[in-house]
């Protein structure tokens, strides 16, 4: 037996380290090409380690039109869209959770089936609606459509959380006079912050790289990948390797900020 548990556990690693390598070589091949020179791209074979760092290449891409009102477009449209999904999606996970109505099961399963419509479909009848209401080309339509495609998932991933928590433990604190609200604030939800803190990750991470709605919604208020994208035919070869970095710097860094909190909640320590 212990022969055969030494055995599993070599598997997971070697898994665990198949699966780093496997997300982690292309993030840094897109890493070392976006800060070498432009002499040192046009080099074949391609050196795999850094030999002739530079920041030209991140600074053409950060100086060129459109990228940093696109930056802030994307990071007011990942942060906004955060914010109306934990709004709207706590509440409802935790009444999927708490209550039993009919119906409930179809109800969760309909918000499954939500994923399942493709984005192109959604986004020419929303142009449409926007347009109506003078909300197209701005910023607060792609939040809209965003927060829509992350609150089925918001839903159920707190739901999930909720279920965890005690009743009993919120009933309590409204046996020793706490109102509803008073037990959810202080109870539920301080025990449920890490699934909250999980589908505020999820819910940035679909904003910051959806694309194709984006790019139907707006013209002049684009999201980043949004003007990346549109410009990517026409562009050298170092512009798509820095606006690769660009666009996935930010989420890195907002994954390992939530990941930390994330883990911290659930009593692990990271060093």
């Amino acid at each position: 037996m212990s022969r055969r548990r030494r055995w599993s556990r070599a598997a997971v690693q070697a898994a665990c380290v198949a699966i780093t390598l496997f997300m982690g070589v292309p993030l840094y091949l897109i890493t070392l090409a976006a800060l070498s020179s432009r002499e040192s791209l046009n080099r074949f074979p391609l050196p795999l380690l850094p030999t002739d760092p530079s920041t030209e290449t991140m600074s053409t891409f950060l100086r060129s039109t459109g990228v940093t009102g696109g930056f802030l477009n994307s990071l007011t449209v990942g942060l906004g869209t955060v914010l109306l999904a934990l709004l709207v999606g706590v509440p409802a996970g935790y009444a999927v959770a708490r209550y039993a109505f009919r119906g409930r099961d179809t109800y969760q399963l309909f918000l499954l089936l939500t994923r399942a419509l493709p984005i192109v479909v959604l986004s020419v009848p929303l142009a449409r609606i926007f347009l109506d209401a003078s909300l197209y080309d701005t910023t607060y339509a792609v939040m809209l459509l965003h927060t829509a495609l992350a609150l089925p998932t918001t839903v159920l991933i707190t739901a999930a959380i909720f279920v965890g928590v005690s009743h009993e433990q919120e009933e309590a604190a409204m046996i020793f006079g706490a109102s509803p609200l008073q037990a959810f604030l202080r109870v539920v939800a301080p025990q449920a912050l890490p699934g909250i803190a999980a589908a505020a990750m999820f819910a940035f991470m679909l904003s910051w790289n959806e694309v194709l709605g984006a790019t139907v919604l707006t013209l002049n208020q684009r999201t980043l990948p949004a003007q990346v994208l549109t410009t990517l035919a026409d562009s050298p070869l170092a512009y798509r390797f820095a606006g690769g970095l660009a666009l996935v710097l930010p989420a890195l860094v907002f994954i390992a900020v939530m990941r930390r909190y994330l883990l911290n909640m659930w009593g692990t320590t990271l060093r």
